[in-house]
């Protein structure tokens, strides 16, 4: 594809029309040096310099911000041996979600807790700089294993058949937002301000290695949460995971990539790559349902598909216009932890886009493999 008089091609799926402010988000990003088409998913909202729900082809330029902090942050599934029933009372979920405290903490492991060791691969493969050396052997080491705040979650989930699936919403912690910190600052700025590395150049060259590091630690610590879930189960109940339906996929990270015949930069903040026969996740939200689905290989949207629901408000628009006893009434059926209920009004599912129509917009990027809906939800809320 070449750029013809200064177009850039614009491919979207859309289950509402664009709010303006992500229109013109959009149109900058469209006028960006060497971006060459964008594919807009139906999950988009805004975000910073690069809006959520975009997928950007470069030939050689490498943004940063269209990937953004949490690299590699993503999604991964199991299922268990074992019914949805199992957690169909108050007392066993309340004792799973004590449970969850305990062995599962929102930002780091604390002192004198068991942490997991980084594997050798990681151990092994170095940064770009010192002063990333030193948080991935200092933070990123107690860090394996933890959640996150905000809308990373872990779920117990029920499939048609009535089985008990396990699904964790998790990235590279800290350690990714140190990563594009650093680099930006050695980035240089387009004509519309967002910031570049050169692909071909040194500094494109560390980025590139330090995302894939930071990819390859975020799939660990998802593996982290599952099996340290998985542990909990055994030992509450002597259920097993049935570890070979395991899959995952990532929702911000940047490749080079195939597409109509030539090589571009693909950059996915907020979508998942949905090549032909690809497993991906979509989450709705904590009180809603969510898809396994598998790839078409659509090429207009550059083989991708919505990393999820997308929000319908901001956290601040949510947390001023929802009450508890909205939230309440919308996790009705849903076991969470409800001492928290003041703090997670800005993750309510009305916070959030409909997650059906979401995907009937993209029915043409993905196909439906499976429907799983939330039995307990939990959040490592401070």
């Amino acid at each position: 594809m070449i750029k013809q008089g200064g177009g850039v091609r614009r491919e979207a799926w859309l289950a509402e029309p664009l709010p303006k402010d992500v229109e013109r988000a959009l149109v900058r990003l469209r006028a960006t040096d060497d971006v060459f088409q964008i594919a807009v998913m139906p999950d988009v909202h805004l975000a910073d310099e690069v809006c959520i729900g975009t997928v950007v082809a470069t030939t050689r330029l490498i943004y940063p911000e269209a990937v953004g902090g949490d690299i590699g942050c993503g999604m991964a599934a199991v299922r268990f041996n074992c019914k949805a029933a199992v957690l169909s009372d108050e007392r066993t979920a309340a004792k799973v979600l004590y449970g969850l405290i305990r062995t599962i903490p929102a930002i780091r492991h604390g002192t004198g807790t068991a942490v997991c060791q980084l594997p050798e691969p990681l151990r092994d493969m170095p940064l770009s700089d010192q002063r990333l050396e030193k948080l991935k052997s200092r933070d990123a080491r107690v860090q394996l294993g933890t959640l996150g705040r905000g809308n990373h979650f872990l779920e117990f989930q029920a499939d048609e058949e009535g089985a008990l699936w396990l699904m964790v919403h998790s990235g590279s912690r800290m350690i990714g937002q140190a990563i594009r910190e650093h680099h930006l600052r050695a980035a240089t700025c387009a004509s519309t301000d967002l910031r570049y590395l050169e692909s071909d150049k040194q500094s494109g060259v560390a980025y590139l290695r330090d995302v894939d590091w930071a990819l390859q630690y975020a799939e660990e610590n998802r593996l982290a949460l599952m099996r340290s879930t998985v542990c909990l189960m055994e030992d509450l109940f002597g259920v097993t995971a049935d570890w070979p339906t395991v899959f995952s996929c990532h929702h911000n990270h940047v490749r080079l990539e195939t597409h109509f015949g030539s090589q571009w930069w693909v950059h996915r903040k907020g979508a998942i790559w949905a090549g032909a026969g690809v497993k991906g996740i979509i989450p709705g939200s904590m009180g809603t349902a969510s898809y396994h689905v598998e790839g078409r290989g659509h090429e207009a949207s550059l083989q991708s598909s919505s990393h999820g629901a997308g929000r319908l408000l901001s956290r601040r628009d949510a947390r001023r216009t929802i009450r508890i006893d909205q939230l309440k009434r919308e996790m009705r059926g849903v076991w969470f932890d409800q001492r928290h209920l003041s703090r997670l009004c800005d993750e309510a599912p009305s916070a959030y886009k409909d997650i059906t129509r979401i995907m009937r917009a993209q029915r043409e990027l993905t196909k439906i493999l499976r429907v799983v809906r939330p039995v307990l939800n939990y959040k490592a809320v401070l």
